[in-house]
This record gives C-alpha cells, structure tokens and sequence, in this order.
C-alpha cells in the first residue's frame, strides 16, 4: 500500500482536529485539515485518491450529511465518521449506508490508523479497476497492441511507418509476446487489408504437409490428392503471409520458399506452371537467426532476404507498467466473452500482477485474465493470512465478521505474533481474543514470532 495516500480530515474541535492530523500525518499519511464540511466537499472530486474521515457532531453539516453528499458523486469514496456520543443505533446506521468505518471516541490512535490504511488500500484497489475499465474501453479492435511504454510506443510508430510499404518483416520475441498482433496490424494498416491475411505455424505441420499447405497441388500430385488445392503462398497474393516459427521451417522448404521470395511466383506441387503472386511476408522467430549459435540449420541466405526490416517485441516483464492496461482488456474480453461482470480486483491479484515475471507473457496474462473473471484465480493468488475486501453485497452481520477477522490478523501480523501486544492493540480481553481466533479459525502458528511471544505473554 502507498502511505502517502492522501486523507481529508474534518473536525469542528480545532484541537482535536491538530492532534488527529499529527497523528496520521507520523502514520506516513498526506492529511488536508478543514474545520468544516463544506470547505473539505469543496476541495473533493471524484478522482480523490483518498480517504475521508470527519466528526459526525458538527455545526451546519454533520457527517452524515457530509457522506450523504459524497456518495452522490463517488459512492466507492471511503469515508470514516468519529464521534464521541458512542451512539450505537447511529453507527450502525452509517455501516448500512455505506460508511467505510465508524469510530467512538476516545479512540486509540492505532485503531484510527489501522482503519485508514485499510481504507486507503480499498480506495486504491478501486480506482485501479477503474483504471482497467476505462483501459479496455478506449481500446478498438480485437487485436490491440495495448501499451504505454516507450518501448510500445515506439513499436507502434514503426508499424504505421512501415504498414503501407511492400518490405517483408522479421518480427522477434518471446512466445506469447504477441508477434501475430504485430503481423495483423501490418496487415490491417495497408492497402494490403482488403487481402487475405494467412497464418501459418512452421513448427506445427511436418515437411510431407507443410510443402503441399505452401505451395498447393494438382490433382494426382500425389498419393491421396484428388482434387486441386491452392496453396497458403497463392491464398494470400494481394494480402499477408504470416509464417510463425519459421525457424522450425524444414531446411528443403527454406530452399523453396527463398526462391518465392526472390521471385515472387511459386509453382504448385504436380505442375510446371508458374503462377505470380502478390504478397508480403512477415515471419516470427522466438530465437535470434542472426546468431548462428541459435539458428541452427535455418539457411543464412534467407535470414538475410528476410531481414529487410525487424521489430523486436519486449517481453511483458520488460513493460510492466504495460500489464494493468492489458489486464483491464483481457479482462473485459474475457466477461463479454463468458457473460459475467468483471470482478473487482483484489488485493493478492494487485500483487500477482505486479510481482509475478509472467513467462508466458501477453498470452500467459490473457489466460490469467479469463480465469480472474471466472473466479478461479482468487484462492490460488491469495495467501493464507490474507482476507479478501468487504463484499458490500453481504448482509451487515457478516461483514463485521469478516471485517473483525482482518483486523484479528493484521494486528497479530504487526506484532510478529506477539499476543500480550496484540490483546492490548485491540483492547479486549484475553479469554475474548482466544474465543474470537477460535470462531474465525486463526492459527496463531501462522505468525511469525509465536512460539517465543506467546510464552513470554503467559
């Protein structure tokens, strides 16, 4: 979580308003003072990075007020009431109506700052979505090139540079980096597009197959050929010929499809006839063919027709700041595609998207995505001590289990486990504190620093 967050902080009592901001400003917090409602809706937007807490007690407007005016423009701002009437009914009410947090005075500073974290994360988590949503739907077309990185930005101006030309293309990259989204936007960028855009996979067709998929054949070309077949080359005259792996392309094939290259013709199997075709291509490689160390038996003479211009695609890990934009696509694809809302992200995905290396890349965070919707990530990215965000959709009992169960463990996790320190940070009893691990099923093994605090708290 940021510390930094902002916070907006309302109170009547300029003394306790002074004492509180100190005490969330050492907490790491950017905290706005106002002595009043109205100076602090004034300054509030709905783009707040924040969080609000106020007094309910106060002249003109009181908090209730207050988040009444809030919720009609961002209900998703977290907004924290204090008061010192200790009015049950009332707090209650507020939990009802959305309130993030209601707060009795004289209340414990950690308890104040315990809540605002936690209310600052669930604001960031929320505009994130946000962020995700508005990504996808600015996005066109059912193969984007997503991204914001210079390293994007840059690829994107070389493709728009080169669309309309005739060069054929070496694209680089890992696998799942997304090279056929390059050879389809070169496609669909040209005056090529009106054309036939084919792909094909070099590695996934043995050489008995792939000459006849190239090339096409007459009938009686061969044993089985019945009848004529025109060829994946001839297909795509007058638009694209994408070859994916093509340094698993079979060393005779190499031979043949140089000569295509050169001449742009190709005869079909069973016949001498020579046809004409139009067409570019773009070829991908996952290994450097400029290295002869990695390109094996793939024919220099054909790396260097086809090396007229080369894009190298980035490895996701390599653009992170590139995967929110891209989840927020994948995601809203994925909801279109099942019929299913698009989840609010959670704290342990934030994480895994930001942390993980993401080997497989653009194709690896699309399937990633597609579980995400379907609800299937949310236990395998989640770690034991980590308790999922309040679903406002639960009625208000659970929800300050659930709510009570968190702050049982965060507060266990800050004391390293220690529990004399985390029954006086939660001011409960000690007999409560062992009910209340019972009830929620909280092992007191799974912090760190058990085994000694627990007998030096005996």
């Amino acid at each position: 979580m940021n510390e930094s967050s902002p916070v907006f902080l309302i109170d009547d009592d300029k003394d306790l308003l002074k004492a509180t901001k100190q005490t969330l400003e050492l907490a790491g917090f950017a905290v706005s003072a106002f002595p009043t409602a109205a100076d602090a809706l004034s300054a509030l937007h709905a783009s707040f990075a924040g969080v609000v807490v106020s007094d309910i007690r106060m002249p003109q407007m009181d908090g209730q007020r207050l988040f009444a005016h809030i919720k009609t423009f961002d209900a998703d701002l977290p907004v924290i009431l204090m008061t010192g009437h200790g009015d049950i009914p009332m707090a209650v009410q507020a939990i009802q109506n959305g309130v993030y947090d209601f707060i009795a005075k004289p209340f414990a500073t950690d308890r104040l700052v315990q809540s605002v974290r936690r209310a600052a994360e669930k604001r960031r988590l929320v505009l994130e979505n946000r962020a995700l949503r508005q990504a996808a739907e600015q996005v066109q077309g059912d193969l984007p090139l997503i991204g914001q990185t210079p390293a994007i930005e840059r690829l994107r101006h070389t493709l728009r540079q080169i669309a309309d030309t005739d060069v054929d293309v070496l694209v680089t990259g890992e696998t799942g980096s997304g090279k056929e989204v390059v050879a389809s936007l070169l496609h669909r960028w040209s005056r090529r597009a009106k054309g036939n855009f084919v792909a094909l996979n070099c590695g996934a067709l043995p050489e008995t197959v792939i000459e006849s998929e190239l090339f096409g054949h007459e009938p009686g070309a061969f044993t089985g050929a019945q009848k004529k077949r025109v060829g994946r080359i001839e297909h795509s005259s007058s638009g694209t010929l994408f070859l994916d792996e093509i340094e698993s392309m079979p060393p005779a094939i190499q031979v043949q499809m140089l000569r295509v290259l050169e001449m742009r013709e190709v005869t079909p199997l069973g016949t001498n006839e020579v046809r004409p075709v139009d067409l570019r291509v773009v070829a991908a490689a996952k290994v450097d063919l400029g290295d002869p160390g990695q390109r094996g038996d793939f024919r220099e003479d054909l790396y260097y027709r086809l090396n007229v211009v080369t894009l190298s695609i980035p490895p996701l890990r390599e653009r992170r700041d590139d995967i929110p934009l891209l989840f927020g696509y994948f995601a809203e694809r994925a909801a279109n595609r099942f019929k299913r809302e698009v989840p609010a992200i959670s704290v342990a995905v934030s994480r895994h998207l930001q942390q993980h290396d993401w080997p497989g890349n653009v194709r690896e965070l699309s399937h990633f995505a597609e579980r995400f919707v379907l609800g299937l990530e949310m236990a395998a990215t989640s770690k034991p001590n980590e308790m999922p965000m309040t679903d406002a959709r639960l009625p208000l009992p659970a929800r300050v289990e659930r709510y009570e169960a968190e702050l049982i463990r965060e507060t266990l996790s800050q004391n390293n486990g220690d529990v004399r320190r985390t029954i006086e940070a939660l001011g409960i009893p000690r007999k409560t504190f062992y009910d209340k691990l019972q009830r929620h099923g909280i092992v007191r093994g799974d912090f760190a620093g058990f085994d000694g605090d627990e007998r030096r708290s005996s």
